[in-house]
């Protein structure tokens, strides 16, 4: 009996050629699990009661609520390896407009932290995130250790692609 190769599922035929095809099946899973996160957030917010934010108002959000720290737009953008601070700063602003985040300017620098109504907002958008992904991830066969594992390699990855950015733009 023949064995049946395995078939790839890749985003780019013509990329997935030869070896290390392996890389655009994990580039395509990639980019489907970034497009299914991202709406993902978007629906979440808008069940936590917001609707009108976008995937990355919403990680700007989440980031300079977190540990109740003060953050400068480098922090914001290093934080979540964004090279693009207009992008950041147009979400800053749209933030500060609808209350959900404060600013205040020390030195040159300016200092954001979320508002009451933003903190609020973390909390509810953290209630429904409990209750629609938190309890499903709970009955996949994966444990909270092999999801945090993943995380580690994903990280890692994101360090391989970065330095392959950096070759690249020397070319």
């Amino acid at each position: 009996m023949e064995k049946t190769a395995k078939r790839k599922i890749v985003s780019s035929r013509h990329l997935a050629d030869g070896e290390g095809w392996e890389a655009s099946e994990f580039e395509f899973g990639l980019i489907i699990a970034f497009n299914a996160f991202s709406r993902w957030m978007v629906k979440c917010m808008a069940a936590a009661g917001h609707t009108e934010m976008s995937h990355l108002e919403i990680l700007v959000l989440h980031n300079v609520n977190h540990r109740g720290r003060d953050k400068r737009l480098s922090d914001i953008c290093f934080l979540l390896n964004i090279d693009d601070t207009h992008t950041v700063n147009y979400a800053l602003r749209k933030l500060s407009r609808a209350g959900l985040i404060e600013s205040e300017k020390r030195g040159k620098e300016v200092f954001y932290r979320t508002s009451k109504e933003g903190a609020s907002l973390c909390d509810e958008y953290r209630s429904v995130r409990e209750r629609c992904l938190i309890d499903g991830l709970g009955r996949m066969d994966l444990s909270g250790e092999e999801l945090s594992s993943i995380a580690v390699s994903l990280r890692a990855l994101s360090g391989q692609y970065d330095q392959a950015s950096r070759a690249a733009s020397s070319l």
